[in-house]
């Protein structure tokens, strides 16, 4: 059997309070599942990826799921347990 592993990233920018809030919530659920968690502050990838800002920047904080936009604004916790085979889980 093989064992899909995800990785949620969150993408945020200094002084984002929803941000932050994502953050709180994201933390102990990915904790929970064993998913990785990772995060990217638009604005400081801007040099590299400044497509990331263009595409994201006004609607932030933004769920990835495995490099796919998952949400956007608030974190769909039942949604993204379902995603992650998880449903059982809570």
């Amino acid at each position: 059997m093989t064992v899909v592993r995800h990785t949620v990233t969150l993408l945020t920018r200094a002084g984002c309070g929803a941000c932050d809030g994502a953050m709180a919530v994201l933390r102990p659920l990915c904790a929970e599942l064993d998913v990785a968690l990772d995060s990217v502050d638009v604005d400081e990838a801007a040099d590299r990826d400044p497509d990331l800002r263009a595409e994201y920047g006004d609607r932030l904080p933004v769920v990835l799921l495995d490099g796919r936009e998952h949400s956007y604004w608030d974190v769909d916790v039942a949604r993204l347990r379902r995603d992650l085979g998880a449903d059982a889980a809570g």
